[in-house]
């Protein structure tokens, strides 16, 4: 196809057809000339042909030159000054302006040497300035330094959005590992059956508890609780069912125990704990007995059970203020033997350890819980 002028338009040539490269095959310099004159053009494009390195395109319409540009992947504009419809600095800036243009180089071609004329073409963005018809020596130097020079730009950006992608990615993956930890972690804190916390968290919460009352002066109840028969309750409707009643009481407990410093804890087996900070005797009494009627509403049947025709539950109960002296372990022992002596007295009750510091008192306080 020819355009008025009765030649190519755009004009291009393979290099690998004439001469020897210079440049590296993927470094070719792709020129784009935008001009009115065809004899400027016939006489450039004579001056490349025999450069292997250097692709030429012609673009005479000055509508054209930036789609052209983007379409050739153009590595140096050759700009005329002056043209019709278009002025050729007006031009400069468009590419400024562009996106897709901005950074590729543009040599402004003029009939004049002069300052002035020079100095307006590198305000509006040219990077150089040569009168044309300029000497092939010089035009072929020009064109490979500044392809050059805007292709290793390229390069460098492309290697840095390859190290900025990589680093977002690594961000990404790094925010996925902590994800992955965090949840890693809190399944592992959990009982696998019931969803509430295992014995491992339980022993880690009550010592930060306990370390937590101490600093603040504060009291700390624990609670221990057995469901009574258990092992008849398996024995006798199974272990799928037995499952499905130690996730019931669990749900139960854990709604109960809401604030978010409680914890309740499967400690083993048919056995729950709760830890209640700052809270009282009468305080964890309070939870233990909405604990006992909760199970009660769940209406489980347990034909099994030496004490009650539904599934019922044996409580102790510890509370003290912790002193410096002493440790979880002690609150944890008082509990427990308040569990073993509700468990002892008939099962279906709550047992409370009252302390005299370390030695418990010979009464204790029992409820029975129907």
């Amino acid at each position: 196809m020819h355009n008025k002028y009765g030649f190519p338009s755009p004009m291009t040539f393979d290099p690998a057809s004439t001469g020897t490269d210079t440049m590296a095959a993927d470094h070719r310099a792709v020129v784009l000339l935008v001009d009115d004159q065809a004899m400027v053009a016939e006489g450039i494009r004579r001056m490349l042909a025999d450069e292997g390195d250097v692709e030429f395109h012609f673009c005479s319409d000055p509508r054209e030159a930036i789609p052209t540009a983007v379409r050739i992947k153009a590595t140096i504009i050759l700009q005329d000054l002056v043209m019709p419809e278009i002025d050729g600095m007006m031009l400069v800036r468009f590419y400024r302006a562009n996106p897709a243009t901005r950074d590729i180089p543009v040599v402004v071609l003029s009939t004049k040497d002069d300052p002035t004329i020079k100095s307006e073409a590198f305000s509006n963005g040219a990077n150089d300035y040569l009168v044309k018809l300029p000497d092939k020596v010089e035009l072929v130097a020009r064109i490979r330094a500044h392809s050059r020079s805007y292709l290793a730009q390229l390069e460098r950006d492309a290697a840095y959005q390859a190290l900025r992608d990589l680093q977002k990615q690594l961000e990404n993956s790094n925010a996925q590992l902590e994800e992955s930890n965090r949840e890693l972690q809190r399944l592992s804190s959990l009982d696998g059956l019931t969803g509430i916390a295992n014995r491992r968290q339980f022993d880690k919460m009550l010592d930060l508890e306990w370390q937590r009352a101490l600093r603040h002066c504060t009291q700390l109840a624990l609670v221990m609780i057995d469901i009574d028969f258990f092992k008849a309750f398996n024995d006798t409707y199974g272990h799928q069912v037995g499952d499905d009643c130690l996730k019931a009481v669990a749900a139960t407990l854990d709604r109960i125990a809401h604030r978010p410093s409680d914890v309740v804890a499967r400690y083993g087996g048919e056995e729950f704990a709760v830890i209640l900070p700052e809270t009282n005797v009468d305080g964890a009494l309070h939870v233990a007995e909405q604990m006992c009627q909760g199970v009660a509403r769940l209406d489980v049947q347990h034909a099994a059970s030496n004490i009650s025709d539904r599934i019922s539950l044996s409580i102790g109960i510890a509370a003290c203020s912790p002193r410096g002296s002493e440790d979880a372990d002690m609150l944890l022992a008082a509990a427990d033997d308040a569990l073993y002596r509700a468990k002892k007295d008939g099962r279906n009750r709550i047992v409370v350890a009252t302390f005299e510091r370390l030695d418990e008192a010979g009464s204790n306080l029992n409820r029975a819980t129907s």
